[in-house]
């Protein structure tokens, strides 16, 4: 077992997770490398085997296990990526394993993770309550612990994502890593310096759970009161303890990121790279708008891709609506025949495409006076949908942009 993150360690757990992972070459970017002023290379991990980069890690540290303790059954605490990584593991392995996951944790990562053979266990509104629920029942029944982040084993399996960037890319300049409870970010940063200290390495994490920054700024790990991020797989209170000494020595930076870019990023993802990626794993992808223009080569791991599709639907239709993609406006029209298609007529002389039609007869007690229209409309972007909206004031109507829901 590995105690230290040494280069060696790195070679011997590239070569075990190669038993079980997927390769994911990197994937050049011309769009975001236009965007940002940089030449940018995607890590998609999000194509890995489980749907993200968990798996190196728990198959690494399972792999050093014997079979005394995986005979005694495997548990862990997951949000829902390393909840499948440990499942496929354990199972490969021919052992038992139980997953604690919050009850937060999205339909889909529940289900996967017990489809690869877990018992799954709901505890918790975050990844904290779920991790002392493990721990306790680790105690009480004698199961190993598999920690999915404060652990240098599991983070060695994690680090050789950057050996295989670093393998295709020698010249790479700056690699950007999500950041939760920060064992991607230790593997990845150690195994970089080590390789060549000149690479910087840059870790995200939302602003609605900010725990590394909060580390660095007090100087020792410190819990954050609370969790607040669409962010789920990296919605962690409190930074592991054992890897932060790692991320204060190698990390050069620590951005936020608005969950509002997140939901930019997805759309970006999706429409330029036809690819679904998880809002923990869009993180990297925000804070490429974050980095000065200098034409650097610069890579983003994609760190999972396991999204439910109802939570798909709403960051789509936020994405849309944020950028003016669609929009409703309200307009207070006079009861008569004719007026709707005075309305339409004007959207559609200015190239908008109407997708619903809300038409309120009761929004005042003269009907003669006052029905309301509601339209909400598709458009190219902001400044179509304001070339829109000045349409119908000039043609007479006095539209008000509402809250638009699909």
């Amino acid at each position: 077992m590995a105690d230290m993150l040494t280069l060696e360690a790195f070679e011997e757990a590239s070569e075990k997770v190669k038993e079980v992972t997927l390769e994911t070459k990197l994937v050049e970017s011309p769009y975001f490398s236009e965007a940002s002023g940089n030449r940018v290379w995607l890590k998609p991990e999000n194509m890995q085997r489980t749907g993200a980069y968990k798996l190196r890690g728990a198959y690494y540290k399972i792999s050093t296990m014997s079979r005394e303790e995986l005979d005694r059954g495997v548990i862990t605490a997951s949000a829902g990526n390393h909840a499948q990584g440990v499942a496929y593991a354990a199972t490969h392995a021919g052992a038992r394993s139980i997953v604690v996951m919050p009850t937060t944790t999205p339909l889909i990562k529940v289900e996967r993770t017990k489809g690869y053979g877990a018992e799954v266990i709901l505890y918790g509104d975050v990844f904290d309550d779920a991790k002392e629920r493990a721990v306790e029942l680790a105690e009480q029944e004698g199961y190993t612990y598999i920690p999915p982040f404060n652990d240098t084993t599991v983070a060695t399996g994690q680090g050789t994502i950057a050996m295989e960037i670093v393998q295709e890319l020698p010249l790479v300049d700056t690699i950007l890593v999500p950041v939760g409870g920060g064992g991607l970010a230790c593997g990845v940063s150690t195994f970089a310096k080590l390789y060549n200290p000149k690479i910087r390495v840059i870790g995200v994490e939302p602003k609605g759970a900010a725990s590394l920054t909060a580390a660095l700024e007090a100087g020792h790990v410190t819990k954050l009161p609370s969790a607040n991020t669409i962010a789920d797989g990296t919605a962690v209170l409190e930074v592991g303890d054992k890897v932060f000494p790692y991320l204060q020595q190698n990390l050069d930076d620590v951005l936020t990121i608005d969950d509002d870019e997140l939901v930019a990023a997805f759309l970006d993802m999706v429409e330029n790279h036809k690819m679904v990626v998880e809002n923990s794993g869009l993180l990297t992808v925000a804070a490429l708008h974050h980095l000065p223009a200098e034409g650097k080569r610069v890579v983003a791991i994609l760190s999972g891709g396991n999204m439910d599709v109802i939570t798909m639907s709403s960051v789509v239709q936020h994405g849309l609506i944020q950028r003016g993609r669609i929009f409703t406006v309200s307009v207070l029209l006079p009861d008569r025949p004719g007026m709707l298609v005075r309305v339409a007529s004007v959207i559609a002389e200015q190239n908008g495409n109407v997708i619903k039609l809300e038409h309120n007869q009761f929004v005042s007690t003269n009907r003669n006076a006052a029905v309301e229209l509601r339209t909400t409309i598709e458009a190219y972007g902001e400044d179509h949908k304001n070339q829109i909206v000045e349409a119908l004031r000039q043609a007479g109507f006095k539209p008000t942009v509402v809250q638009t829901s699909l």
